[in-house]
């Protein structure tokens, strides 16, 4: 069934109000930031509680062109990093030529009266002699079609056992780097604008009108997303017992990997 394609537009003279939170952080895998007493993880804050932005700086997230759902498009850099400065004054989307770097987003899905993207973003900030890089940054564009508003914009870490990475310059490493790394958690780095409650509210309207060429579900567009940035999640990964079911079927075998962190994030 061929996907109808819309165009996506926000009015520049109405304004959005931001919230921005930074939980303290909760811990990091071997407590590296309190041994070596590295305060600006552990004080690490949000850099403006609330800003008010023209709702032009939302255009970013917007496709240039008339798009259908689960169909990918770049995000503007400049917008994102206003954002993000709001967090943090010292962003950075090029991640020093390590990880993968990138900004993205798709239309998850639509009705006459809204549209809901879906988007994800990975940047590090610079913390004095160290580096600070969320697993990602994932959230939702809910955009009133008709009246061409902002009706919720949530841009987040997403919790997990770790969501993020840490690495700061100090002579005391144990070895010629100079660099200490770390993993840890924290429980909440976002940026919102509207209550969960809206959020749910649109995101329950859409699913009772969703037909194929008009919405697909959040995993199917994370992926799409995921896709952007990962070989590896080009990949059909079946579950263990599938895999011996198949090596025995088609009388292959079957060759494993052990790893000690994501595939699917930064946070490694």
């Amino acid at each position: 069934m061929p996907k109808n394609k819309i165009v996506l537009n926000l009015d520049d003279n109405l304004e959005v109000t931001l919230t921005g939170f930074i939980a303290p952080i909760e811990y990091t895998e071997s407590n590296y930031h309190v041994a070596y007493e590295w305060d600006e993880l552990a004080n690490l804050r949000v850099a403006v509680p609330e800003k008010e932005y023209s709702a032009s700086v939302f255009r970013a997230f917007l496709p240039d062109e008339a798009v259908s759902v689960g169909t990918p498009w770049r995000i503007e850099e400049e917008g994102a990093l206003e954002l993000l400065r709001q967090l943090h004054p010292n962003p950075n989307l090029d991640m020093r030529g390590y990880g993968d770097p990138g900004l993205w987003a798709c239309l998850r899905a639509y009705t006459d009266e809204f549209a809901d993207i879906v988007f994800r973003i990975h940047t590090e900030f610079k913390l004095g002699d160290g580096w600070f890089t969320p697993s990602q940054f994932t959230g939702h564009l809910i955009v009133n079609r008709p009246e061409k508003t902002v009706s919720f914009f949530q841009m987040r870490v997403p919790e997990g056992p770790v969501n993020f990475e840490v690495g700061w310059q100090d002579e005391r490493s144990w070895d010629d780097s100079n660099w200490i790394m770390d993993t840890g958690f924290c429980s909440q780095m976002e940026l919102r604008a509207g209550a969960e409650a809206v959020l749910q509210d649109i995101t329950t309207g859409l699913k009772s009108t969703m037909s194929g060429s008009t919405a697909i579900t959040q995993e199917e567009a994370e992926r799409s997303l995921n896709c952007q940035f990962y070989k590896s999640e080009q990949i059909d990964w079946v579950s263990m017992e599938a895999a011996l079911e198949l090596a025995q079927a088609q009388q292959k075998p079957i060759h494993a990997i052990s790893i000690d962190g994501p595939l699917g994030d930064e946070a490694c």
